[in-house]
């Protein structure tokens, strides 16, 4: 069965204006004040009470609560900004984690971090689940997901929840995988308990690019409210974020563009459409046009019950990326000229992504920024081309996460929730 972050049951549920209300707002204000005290900074309950305005009494009582939850811990004596007395310190209690998984088309991935977003473990198999049933591939990653958690819980860390970031369109209140053309999905209920059974926040399910783009945002050096990201792997993914606030458009769904038509006469796409930009700038697009052999993808959409995972042929995903990397440092005349008509259809449908949406900056991420050396000068001169002036060149930048992001925003977003809504948590620490 789906699951997602569970919500507060009826006896808890209260009425607008009640006073349940009132206190789960108050808890929620001060664990956030807690929370964005930064690293290194350990306010005191008088401070807490000093930057949210409610009264010493109020905030003393819900450290309590927050406290038995196991949410926040209490940490040495904080003299600054007090008078007299030295108050102790509070901080988010290192103890308890949040653990963040991806499946994407040819490998399986699983982290943990603290409620501080602070990556601890993380672990990645490469795998092509092209070519094995969703029912296999979530398995495989529920023991990826066990190894880690038994290694967190060894350290210390108890995981309260988690995220699952894939490559498709997702219903996050159903935990549906509504369609993922490059792995070969299609309304597929995925059972989200299974992959972290028994913890009390649940797991939730995420685009793979949205993801990534939380993790952006939350990493990204400058600070920028507003960038288009734009993921690669297989597929080509995009995220958007307005207002330092990730866009999903009314169904959830905005962001495709992988599936902007930059080729109107170009090859079929996995989605069904035609010249998407996947077809010239996805991963295996690229290979191919660098003449590397890749593991083969099924031939069609199969009936994904019938594939049970055999091990796949041919050179892996780090492999191939190896090959193109050591080809264009050595100068292949083919190896440039692909990673050169990727960027240059890149830069065609960011420039009407940017247009449209009135967006001056662009993060890189997959292959894109592992490339960026080489692709970086065609996507350039394409959006000066089509979209003069709108993308300068130093607004077009590399992902600071790497190919961990999908997992950290999908953590990151747990864990935010969980601050957003402490009064979830109805559970004692050990």
């Amino acid at each position: 069965m789906a699951s997602s972050a569970p919500a507060a049951g009826a006896a808890d549920a209260g009425t607008p204006g009640s006073m349940g209300d009132v206190r789960r707002g108050n808890l929620a204000l001060v664990l956030g004040r807690i929370a964005q005290s930064g690293a290194g900074t350990h306010l005191t309950r008088a401070q807490v009470a000093a930057a949210s305005g409610l009264t010493k009494a109020s905030v003393s009582s819900l450290v309590l609560d927050l406290l038995d939850a196991g949410i926040v811990r209490e940490i040495g004596l904080n003299p600054q900004g007090e008078r007299g007395r030295p108050g102790v310190g509070l901080e988010l209690n290192p103890a308890r984690g949040v653990m963040g998984m991806e499946i994407n088309v040819d490998y399986i991935s699983a982290g943990v971090t603290d409620l501080a977003g602070n990556l601890l473990l993380h672990q990645t198999r490469e795998q092509d689940n092209r070519i094995a049933s969703p029912g296999s591939v979530a398995a495989a990653l529920a023991g990826l997901a066990a190894d880690l958690r038994g290694n967190a819980e060894a350290q210390g860390v108890r995981i309260l929840g988690g995220g699952l970031a894939v490559p498709g369109l997702v219903d996050v209140k159903t935990g549906t995988v509504i369609t993922a053309p490059n792995l070969g999905w299609s309304a597929e209920a995925l059972d989200l308990d299974a992959l972290l059974p028994g913890v009390p926040l649940g797991t939730i399910l995420f685009n793979e690019a949205n993801a990534a783009a939380l993790a952006e945002l939350r990493y990204r050096p400058d600070g920028g409210a507003d960038f288009l990201f734009v993921s690669g792997e297989v597929g080509v993914g995009g995220g958007l974020v307005i207002g330092s606030e990730l866009f999903t458009g009314p169904h959830g769904h905005a962001g495709e563009l992988g599936h902007v038509v930059v080729l109107p006469d170009g090859a079929a796409c996995s989605c069904g459409g035609t010249g998407c930009l996947e077809t010239v700038a996805g991963q295996d697009a690229i290979f191919a046009a660098a003449g590397i052999a890749t593991q083969a993808a099924p031939a069609g959409p199969a009936d994904s019950a019938s594939r049970s995972g055999p091990a796949a042929s041919g050179p892996s995903r780090s492999e191939c990326l190896a090959q193109l990397l050591s080809a264009l440092a050595a100068g292949d005349a083919d190896a440039l000229a692909a990673v050169t008509r990727a960027g240059r259809f890149l830069g065609v449908a960011v420039a009407s992504t940017v247009r449209l949406l009135n967006i001056s900056s662009v993060v890189l991420g997959g292959h894109f920024a592992i490339l960026g050396e080489w692709i970086m000068p065609a996507l350039s001169g394409s959006l000066e081309r089509y979209a003069p002036g709108k993308v300068l060149p130093g607004n077009i930048s590399l992902s600071g996460v790497g190919q961990a992001g999908a997992l950290l925003g999908a953590a990151g977003s747990v864990g935010r929730s969980l601050v957003e809504a402490p009064h979830r948590l109805q559970v004692q620490a050990p």
